[in-house]
């Protein structure tokens, strides 16, 4: 990494802007990556290929971010959601080396699920929302969730918009690693790998995002939740390291669209 730009999330017009400074002032770009937050049209055959959808995010629903970002830079061009981006770049140079099917989780503000399958992210007539489904509960919880779409969906339990909001006046620093409202949030994402890995099976899953990176005991804890759910089913290969911690860390966004515009200089190394 030469260089790195830092613009706030404001509005769109002010957001693309900065971004589009900001790549004006590198010289000798050969490809673009843009990895946005959700939900995205990923359909080069659509009219709104490369716009924001049907975001919570204030302002930018029906937003165009691939257009303006390509104005003017006659290079090709990948556009993906952020945690498909987040993936590529953890198997380029993290916990996902070595394998074509792997899944990056974040938890933070909201739930996001990168899953890369055969070594390319899954396609259908959207990309996957794997934070939106909804779960069983645990016995004698019938708090109603926070998600705006889904009440008690993953991103409605475990987030920590969700969690914030279920606290009420307690803050998510003064709970200890043993409080109960853990267990809620460990059970929904452990239910969550479970759906994951009835789905595609990946290699390994990795969960990052602020809540996990600073509530580390909760990754052993929704490991060990996901093997018994399983029950044998299902051979997890080697359950002790199976659900992992990102080996970039933070830098496993912003390095996600490097990978992705990587894929596209030299595709032999992407899958």
């Amino acid at each position: 990494m030469l260089d790195q730009a830092r613009i706030a999330t404001t509005t769109p017009a002010e957001t693309l802007a900065g971004l589009s400074a900001a790549l004006r002032r590198w010289d000798g770009i050969e490809a673009l990556g843009v990895a946005s937050f959700g939900p995205v049209d990923l359909d080069p055959a659509s009219p709104t290929h490369g716009f924001v959808t049907s975001t919570t995010k204030p302002g930018w629903r029906d937003t165009d971010v691939l257009g303006p970002l390509c104005q003017g830079l006659a290079v090709p061009a990948a556009f993906d959601t952020d945690v498909n981006g987040a993936a590529l770049a953890e198997m380029r140079w993290g916990a996902g080396r070595g394998f074509a099917d792997f899944a990056y989780v974040t938890v933070g503000t909201g739930v996001g699920v990168g899953l890369v399958v055969n070594g390319r992210p899954t396609r259908g007539f959207l990309h996957g929302e794997l934070g939106h489904v909804r779960l069983p509960r645990l016995p004698g919880d019938d708090w109603p969730g926070a998600c705006p779409y889904h009440g008690a969906c993953v991103e409605g339990l475990a987030s920590g918009t969700a969690i914030r909001a279920r606290l009420g006046a307690r803050s998510i620093e003064s709970l200890a690693p043993d409080d109960p409202v853990w267990d809620g949030v460990a059970h929904a994402l452990a239910q969550l790998c479970h759906v994951i890995v009835c789905a595609a099976a990946p290699r390994r899953i990795a969960i990052g995002g602020g809540v996990i990176e600073r509530q580390p005991h909760l990754l052993p804890r929704i490991g060990a939740l996901l093997v018994e759910s399983i029950a044998g089913y299902m051979p997890i290969p080697d359950p002790a390291t199976y659900v992992c911690a990102p080996e970039l860390g933070a830098l496993a966004g912003p390095l996600g669209p490097i990978a992705m515009a990587a894929r596209l200089l030299r595709p032999d190394q992407g899958d």
